[in-house]
């Protein structure tokens, strides 16, 4: 079997922490979406039903792996996964080098105890409540790169792009691995 792809998570996320108010993306921000669609060009997807049902026309050059529980479940493209570790297992047979999680909330909390990396855009609005994104304690993961826009004419909120990378050192579960 191949080797493990990287693990990325990639999401914007509120300055209070959380990546929406329930449905869908709560901000209009071209820069972040260039950012994702130019990041995640031609590459393996992971997401749960309801965010691959919500972004419905975005896979033309993206392989989705649609992580859901319901065993009945048929996207029209893509294949279903039960799981993190299934993910990563049919990425590598297709010859993945990376996996890019792009949510929902609890497609972010199964995926970050395997995450190598995390691409995150900071927003500078607060959402007050909604579906967080997973904590990121600071010393499980290390800053690499960061990139910041003011608010303009075209982003009603200042962002970052900001990339973390967890130590090679730190311990995965075992069902992380192949």
């Amino acid at each position: 079997m191949s080797s493990r792809p990287v693990l990325t998570l990639i999401a914007a996320v509120s300055a209070d922490g959380f990546i929406s108010t329930g449905q869908g993306v709560p901000w209009n921000l071209p820069r972040d979406k260039e950012h994702f669609r130019r990041t995640t060009r031609s590459q393996w997807l992971l997401l749960g039903r309801r965010t691959f049902e919500e972004m419905t026309g975005w896979f033309e050059d993206r392989h989705p792996l649609v992580l859901t529980h319901s065993p009945v479940y048929a996207p029209p493209v893509g294949e279903v996964v039960a799981s993190v570790a299934e993910a990563l297992q049919v990425a590598a047979a297709g010859g993945a080098a990376e996996l890019f999680v792009c949510g929902g909330g609890e497609a972010y909390a199964a995926a970050m105890p395997c995450a190598d990396r995390l691409i995150l855009t900071h927003v500078s609005s607060t959402l007050g409540s909604g579906v967080p994104f997973p904590d990121v304690p600071p010393t499980e993961w290390r800053q690499t790169s960061r990139e910041d826009f003011p608010a303009d004419a075209t982003h009603a909120q200042a962002l970052s792009f900001a990339t973390y990378e967890r130590p090679r050192a730190a311990a995965l579960p075992a069902n992380c691995a192949l």
